[in-house]
């Protein structure tokens, strides 16, 4: 007995053409994937070395700050120079300030402590006394190692400090106060930034927080 005959699957040859095409559509494809993927990768980088949002005012076309020479608190004469390799940060106040100075040097003080061990061997915050009269070299010496081990005071004439401090913008003025307290001076108060190949990078505003400064600088220090 001869079996029914069954019905078969037409057979479908691929022509040239239609191989080519397929080719062309599949590295069409691979192309626009790997596209995206460069794209993508490169918007994460991107977005990975974007500059901070930064807290203090970065000097866009920074100049070399000019060097001067003051006795310091720890008994010898220095120069803004002697520090180059640090990030040097430089406050004008004094020992005898109610209010502004000691809250700017616990703002500094916290700026050391957020930078950690490491990074803050490369830091050095001084102190530049606009009250010389009183601020000798003991008095500095007993005054800033309250606030942190490290910190330097400068001081010495009026005559040899106001130079300094006008060259940085920096504006200072005596004036009297209570008799309880005795006389005040008036400054500006501001922390200034100078990196360490001594050039003026940025200024941090009065009540600029310590992990404020301490983020700004160890962005600079990359």
């Amino acid at each position: 007995m001869t079996a029914p005959n069954t019905p078969t699957e037409p057979t479908v040859t691929a022509t040239p053409e239609a191989a080519r095409q397929t080719s062309i559509y599949s590295r069409i494809l691979w192309i626009s994937v790997g596209a995206i993927l460069v794209l993508a990768l490169a918007a994460l980088l991107a977005w990975r070395l974007r500059p901070p949002e930064l807290h203090g005012v970065l000097i866009q076309s920074p100049q070399e700050a000019a060097d001067f020479t003051l006795m310091t608190s720890t008994g010898e004469p220095m120069s803004l120079s002697d520090f180059r390799g640090k990030f040097v940060l430089l406050y004008f106040g004094y020992t005898f300030c109610p209010d502004v100075c000691p809250t700017t040097l616990n703002d500094l003080k916290g700026m050391m402590e957020a930078l950690g061990p490491k990074r803050a061997e490369d830091v050095q915050v001084i102190m530049v006394s606009v009250d010389p009269e009183r601020d000798t070299v003991e008095q500095l010496s007993t005054y800033l190692p309250y606030f942190h081990p490290s910190f330097l005071g400068m001081t010495g004439k009026v005559e040899d400090i106001q130079p300094v401090a006008s060259r940085l913008g920096i504006f200072f003025e005596r004036h009297e106060g209570t008799s309880a307290a005795g006389y005040l001076v008036d400054h500006t108060a501001v922390v200034i930034l100078v990196d360490d190949e001594g050039y003026v990078r940025m200024i941090f505003p009065y009540g600029t927080s310590g992990e404020d400064m301490a983020a700004d600088l160890t962005y600079l220090m990359r």
